[in-house]
């Protein structure tokens, strides 16, 4: 089956299922639910599309996988219709393959639970937190040892990217510094590729192009490499020469954020 189709269908399976898991009485219209017998306990197809302001037949489309130009305002109006949770909202627009559009900049618990804080803290390898951006909010002190220049008191930027490819103790710390480098600019074209028409994405992908022949020419490249882990290799100056797997998490109920690891490779192994 065609994967684009093959989406699309899964997105309708799952409007679907939850509009008839939603009673009229949780979607404002305790009236219907007092109408008389109902073929279902849920919304009809009709009610569902004039809740959100649109057609029937549109709608009906959508939740038989019919259409491909659904926007992200239209999943919108159908998840608030629907009265869908975060968890289910967010899974909503990651079949749809599109941008929550009231999705903040953060997550609604902007800040950081304290107990994620303390996982990052107790780590005895080097371990820090990033948001959407790449930019760290939360390391080590292993973390801060290593990363000289981006996690210590000296680092004009606590961003990934501008360490990588606008410091010198990032050429100097990562082997094969322009491999690497290549490979990060992937990493993050496919870790934002619902962002990409975000201004702050647009900015911080325009500065770094003028700061950074490499990395102009790498995100032109279009590459997309998923940020997966593996081997890393440092050469620092105090602690000499280093070797790391690497192990990223998501953190639960905070799709904005990413716990990356770095745990000691005793074996030396390639990927």
């Amino acid at each position: 089956m065609d994967t684009d189709l093959a989406r699309r269908r899964a997105l309708g399976e799952f409007i679907k299922t939850q509009r008839e898991q939603t009673p009229p009485s949780q979607a404002g219209l305790p009236h219907l639910a007092l109408g008389g017998r109902r073929r279902t306990p849920g919304l009809r197809r009709e009610e569902v599309a004039q809740l959100c302001g649109i057609s029937v037949t549109w709608y009906t489309w959508i939740e038989q996988g019919r259409t491909d130009s659904v926007s992200p305002q239209a999943l919108s109006r159908i998840a608030e219709a629907l009265h869908l949770p975060r968890a289910k909202r967010a899974y909503l627009f990651e079949l749809a393959g599109k941008k929550d559009p009231v999705l903040p900049e953060h997550d609604e618990e902007s800040a950081i639970a304290p107990e994620i804080l303390e996982v990052v803290r107790n780590f005895r390898a080097p371990a820090y937190l990033m948001d959407r951006y790449w930019n760290a909010v939360a390391w080590n002190t292993a973390a801060r040892k290593l990363f000289g220049g981006w996690l210590d008191a000296r680092a004009a930027s606590r961003n990934l990217l501008d360490f990588m490819f606008c410091t010198e103790e990032a050429q100097a710390l990562t082997v094969d510094w322009e491999q690497r480098a290549r490979r990060v600019v992937a990493e993050f074209r496919a870790d934002c590729a619902q962002l990409l028409d975000d201004p702050q994405v647009a900015s911080m992908v325009e500065e770094l192009s003028a700061r950074n022949a490499l990395f102009k020419r790498a995100w032109r490249l279009q590459d997309v490499v998923e940020r997966e882990g593996g081997e890393r290799r440092f050469r620092h100056p105090q602690l000499g020469e280093l070797r790391y797997r690497q192990v990223n998490f998501r953190v639960a109920n905070r799709p904005d954020l990413k716990l990356v690891t770095l745990m000691p490779d005793t074996n030396g192994d390639e990927d």
